[in-house]
């Protein structure tokens, strides 16, 4: 099988590019390799898989366009470009014959939609039509997506099902991976495209990204600074192990929706992929602590805008539909990022 993964270089979308490669499909990844946070942390996710300079060193820069093959697998290759792009997006398209596209390419944080609104309009709607354009113009006819946990928003009711109402969005990240859910419904109906939706609740684990609790946390007790404890530490969340994320993604890849076992005969589902045992935040914060072997210096909070409560995901249709469970321990999960983290893999640990 052929494959293109926007956010390659991101968390999720690089371990699952290895992942596609690994087990034998050929995989092309995209992505913009945008400032968003540390740039470093990206080359080094593409120097782990297998993308490397002349000195076999990570990049520093890439320019865009050029398409990479990596050290590690022959048949997963990288080219750095925007799918806001339309021009050159449709030009991959066309040569590249893609049988699936993983579209994981977004504008990501909650916060900071807040502050940047015109960001996520350009990624996560421009963009994501672009890519539903171009399925639907160079005969794709599987495409699965990134949507988020947050799409829940004001939802009293836990777990989150994905039969529930998500009318009630509380961040404009939110509110454009809804828009995600509905623009890709419409295309499923009009040009019979199969559609994959997935909405992922809090990933965490190594190659995390900067901005993110755990690795904020880590960071901050490993160097005696205080963290930022939000809500007054009434928080729950599910947090998810980036293995479980990535190997309940491959399932769903390989799960192909038939139009009339479906809901008003249209190939579109939504799964949610989360561990779907929430804990709450100071507890998380103690098994970092543990790791780290220090107490961590708190500083209270209260709840910060676009934020919610808590997070909770009922995976039973991801078990019965894909035949997948997540199953990552957190303890297992945090000893595992950890030791990345205190790693020379890490290229942010001594910032």
């Amino acid at each position: 099988m052929k494959i293109l993964v926007t956010g390659a270089a991101g968390f999720i979308g690089s371990r699952l590019s290895l992942m596609l490669a690994q087990r034998g499909d050929e995989v092309v990844g995209v992505d913009n390799i945008n400032d968003y946070y540390d740039v470093r942390l990206k080359y080094a996710r593409l120097a782990e898989n297998g993308f490397v300079d002349e000195q076999g060193s990570p990049y520093t820069d890439l320019l865009a366009c050029r398409m990479l093959t990596s050290e590690r697998c022959p048949n997963l290759r990288f080219m750095r470009m925007s799918i806001e792009d339309k021009e050159l997006l449709d030009y991959l398209f066309e040569v590249e014959h893609f049988d699936t596209v993983v579209n994981l390419a977004a504008q990501a944080g909650v916060r900071y939609s807040i502050s940047n609104p015109y960001s996520y309009m350009k990624s996560n709607l421009v963009g994501f039509l672009n890519i539903l354009e171009a399925c639907r113009h160079r005969g794709v006819k599987d495409l699965v997506f990134a949507s988020s946990s947050s799409v829940y928003g004001m939802n009293e009711k836990v777990p989150y099902s994905e039969d529930d109402k998500v009318d009630s969005p509380v961040s404009l990240y939110a509110a454009s991976k809804k828009s995600n859910e509905l623009m890709a419904h419409s295309y499923a109906k009009l040009y019979g495209l199969r559609v994959r939706g997935l909405r992922y609740f809090t990933v965490y684990g190594p190659w995390g990204r900067p901005d993110m609790a755990p690795m904020l946390f880590a960071r901050a007790i490993s160097q005696g600074e205080p963290i930022k404890v939000f809500n007054q530490g009434e928080m729950i969340r599910d947090f998810t192990y980036i293995d479980d994320i990535v190997e309940g993604t491959i399932k769903v890849i390989d799960y192909h929706p038939v139009a009339e076992e479906c809901e008003h005969g249209v190939a579109y589902e939504i799964f949610n992929i989360g561990c779907s045992q929430p804990v709450k935040l100071m507890d998380f914060i103690s098994e970092i602590e543990q790791a780290c072997g220090s107490e961590a210096q708190k500083i209270f909070l209260p709840m910060q805008p676009g934020d919610v409560y808590q997070t909770n995901a009922d995976t039973t249709k991801l078990e019965t539909r894909v035949g997948y469970k997540p199953h990552w321990s957190l303890q297992e999960g945090i000893t595992e990022f950890m030791q990345w983290y205190r790693s020379d893999k890490n290229p942010l640990r001594d910032m």
